[in-house]
């Protein structure tokens, strides 16, 4: 019998099945009462799962990115679904496919791969070019872009989600970069492939979508430092000439500000040009994928989506066309 997906559930089901667990909480209500509060998994999406009455055993029983199989019912709330389960309890993988456990990116890896070493190539500055160069013909770089998320739940929270959101970047920047005189095409370019290098090391999929312990103490711009600065050693000596200290400096602060203020987590405000155009290339790629992966994740039918919580707000699917 073919496997229950979270993107089939419909409301008043009863559900038996095996689910990937993430980021599971051990809350009381307003009486004081615990329950346990999970999201469940697989490659259709996800689904918020409550569990009433729940103790410490029972939260204690499986970690976060293990499989879980559910017992218990779907239903309405606040206009989304989301499952009530009366069991959960950790399953084994035997006779199950982990692909199934996995969103799956919307496009070909190796496609990705070569369209970001073809931009690279197209760089015209041989420090830059040799640096991309440097960083695409990496097998561990190469392999770490293929298997890492852009994040754990906002947005490309997909292994290979982080190669997608790069080379999306960088193709947004190649358009757009001629429209503005003064801004150097080159530098975007690099920005867009260097500015999330960092999480490479900071996240993981290995067991669901988590943080590596360096990447919860030193974060994606610190790690991302550290890999750019060993890269431009490799790309000297590549080139057999020193890398100019001028545009070392700027690729850094690229890399520093692309989150665009201090509050969001950049250590600087983007004070380039090219940091300026950077950080509204990022947040327009992430929005984007958020909003998209919400509307078709929705499964309600309805006019318009739940609340979006991290951005904040409905999304409109449009009625019937007269």
């Amino acid at each position: 019998m073919a496997r229950r997906t979270v993107g089939s559930f419909r409301e008043g089901e009863q559900l038996e099945e095996v689910f990937q667990a993430r980021d599971k909480q051990l809350r009381a209500n307003r009486n004081g009462n615990l329950y346990l509060q999970l999201d469940l998994a697989d490659r259709t999406g996800l689904i918020n799962c409550r569990m009433w009455n729940a103790g410490q055993s029972i939260f204690a029983g499986f970690d976060d990115g293990d499989l879980v199989r559910i017992r218990g019912r779907v239903q309405a709330h606040q206009g989304a679904l989301q499952v009530i389960a009366t069991c959960v309890e950790k399953a084994s993988l035997d006779g199950l496919d982990p692909a199934d456990f996995q969103v799956a990116p919307d496009h070909d890896a190796d496609k990705l791969l070569q369209r970001a070493l073809d931009l690279v190539r197209s760089i015209s500055l041989f420090p830059l070019r040799a640096l991309g160069e440097a960083m695409l013909l990496d097998p561990e770089i190469v392999e770490g872009f293929r298997c890492t998320p852009a994040g754990v739940s906002a947005h490309h929270a997909y292994p290979g989600g982080l190669l997608e959101h790069v080379a999306s970047m960088m193709e947004v920047a190649d358009r757009i970069c001629p429209l503005y005189t003064g801004v150097d095409r080159d530098l975007v370019l690099i920005g867009c492939l260097v500015h999330d290098i960092g999480k490479i090391r900071e996240l993981s999929s290995s067991k669901g979508l988590s943080y590596t312990d360096e990447g919860q103490l030193l974060g994606h711009m610190a790690l991302g430092q550290e890999m750019i600065s060993a890269f431009i050693t490799k790309a000297e000596a590549l080139m057999a000439l020193p890398f100019p200290p001028e545009t070392r400096m700027r690729v850094l602060h690229m890399l520093h500000s692309h989150h665009g203020a201090l509050e969001f987590g950049s250590t600087r405000v983007p004070m380039t040009p090219e940091a300026v155009v950077l950080h509204q290339i990022d947040l327009l790629d992430s929005r984007v994928n958020m909003a998209l992966r919400h509307l078709r994740e929705d499964r309600s039918g309805a006019t318009w989506t739940p609340v979006h919580s991290a951005l904040q707000r409905r999304f409109y699917r449009g009625g019937t066309q007269a």
